[in-house]
């Protein structure tokens, strides 16, 4: 079977995907019609590594000066907070990482290159996140039990710097957390941390004024209950790719729909939709048209629907022109 071309107006790659499907196996005898349209530059582009290094730089430095202040001050908020704030160093290493291997070329052996690092990367941060967060309510219910002394001012003043590198890092962020999941994580991560240093420092202005040292580790809860909630969206959505779950936003349903009422198809099955990466989706699926093979402009056609309506960039479709023969394949239970 032919395989449709790259359009006209999409730049060619220095490499071309094999016809490898991770879902099932092709081994019975059909040809395939190939995608085209690899949009790459939905990856994190280059300028974010400016904000990485930044970002990883000054959580480093904020990281120590809190680590030693909470001790000074005997603030298990500030220590809570410095312990967030080194769990967010290792995620935007872990993400800038992440957004490098991303863009190793395909080889021999990993076919689709390593795009699906960043989809590790989103679930790394998501989990460490918890797992520390974890740690910060464990020591903070034990200061509710058995509360120490508290310095108010030296918590401001440290959380308050905090406020102002965490809230720059997001914002180096911002403008590419809507498109990748990867870049997201990071942007969350130093907003939570913003928002838990505002929090720091309210703590530490009532105990100042009160004196009352049982509002730091009240005050760490909430917070910690408040990272969670935020990081849970993080965690299912970086798990679903990993367990390469149709990515949100796209409908099975309606691709279904859509490939069916492309002109001759009169059946299809073995639809897989999955992510190949935090930005980029792979489609493959087995069409019936008994009037013949529909030529290349039609599967080239196809492919640029299913890019411009759902984002999918690779598609892979495989045309089947005899009805009564039985794909082995068809049984939606089959993989």
């Amino acid at each position: 079977m032919a395989h449709d071309p790259h359009p006209s107006d999409a730049p060619p790659h220095g490499h071309d995907h094999h016809d490898h499907d991770h879902h099932h196996d092709h081994g019975h005898g059909h040809d395939h019609g190939h995608g085209f349209g690899h949009h790459h530059h939905h990856h994190a582009p280059a300028s974010f590594g400016l904000a990485f290094a930044v970002g990883a730089a000054l959580n480093v430095g904020f990281v120590a000066i809190e680590g030693v202040y909470g001790l000074i001050s005997g603030s298990v908020a500030l220590l809570a907070d410095a312990g967030h704030n080194l769990g967010d160093v290792l995620g935007l290493l872990t993400a800038w990482l992440a957004s490098r291997l991303a863009l190793r070329r395909p080889s021999d052996r990993f076919t689709y290159g390593l795009r699906s690092s960043s989809m590790l990367a989103a679930l790394f941060n998501a989990t460490a996140l918890l797992l520390v967060t974890g740690g910060i309510v464990t020591e903070a219910l034990h200061r509710l039990i058995a509360p120490g002394p508290v310095a108010g001012p030296t918590v401001m003043v440290v959380a308050a710097i905090g406020i102002a590198i965490n809230g720059a890092t997001a914002a180096l962020f911002a403008s590419g957390r809507k498109g990748d999941i990867n870049i997201r994580g990071a942007f969350l991560h130093m907003l939570s941390d913003a928002v838990v240093s505002a929090g720091v420092v309210v703590a530490g202005g009532v105990i100042w004024l009160t004196g009352w040292s049982l509002v730091d580790p009240v005050v760490s809860l909430v917070l910690s209950a408040l990272i969670i909630w935020g990081t849970w969206g993080l965690l299912r959505e970086s798990l679903n790719m990993v367990l390469h779950a149709v990515p949100d936003g796209i409908e099975p349903g309606k691709v279904r729909d859509a490939l069916g009422a492309l002109p001759g198809v009169t059946g299809l099955h073995d639809l897989h939709i999955w992510p190949m990466s935090t930005t980029e989706t792979a489609l493959t699926c087995h069409l019936v048209m008994p009037g013949g093979h529909p030529g290349d402009p039609f599967l080239a056609e196809a492919c640029q629907m299913l890019q411009d309506r759902y984002k999918i960039c690779h598609a892979t479709l495989q045309v089947e022109i005899d009805e009564s023969f039985a794909c082995a394949l068809e049984p939606d239970h089959v993989v």
